[in-house]
């Protein structure tokens, strides 16, 4: 499947994932970073994209908006897809920050 890029807005200031490279409550975060981060990055060249990796973390998201406020949402046992609308929905969440 192609990797589906986009653009980021200047209201979202980071996007952190924080995941585990062999728990199966982490597969669906691997699987959508190894598809679409090279997209997204090509699509927002400067935008922070951070991959903390802990053992037997639990799967999350984060995002840091304007003024330091910052949203998350628990990943574990999704999909590739079902990561893939959290992450656009936290995104979408930016544009109505402002």
């Amino acid at each position: 499947m192609a990797s589906t890029a986009i653009k980021i807005g200047s209201h979202l200031k980071e996007l952190r994932f924080h995941l585990c490279l062999k728990s199966a409550s982490s597969k669906g975060i691997r699987e959508y970073l190894e598809s679409n981060y090279v997209g997204l990055k090509k699509q927002n060249p400067k935008f922070p994209f951070l991959v903390r990796e802990a053992l037997n973390v639990q799967p999350k998201v984060y995002a840091r908006y304007e003024l330091g406020k910052e949203s998350s949402l628990p990943l574990t046992n999704m999909t590739k897809e079902q990561v893939s609308r959290a992450v656009e929905s936290l995104i979408a969440s930016s544009k109505s920050q402002h």
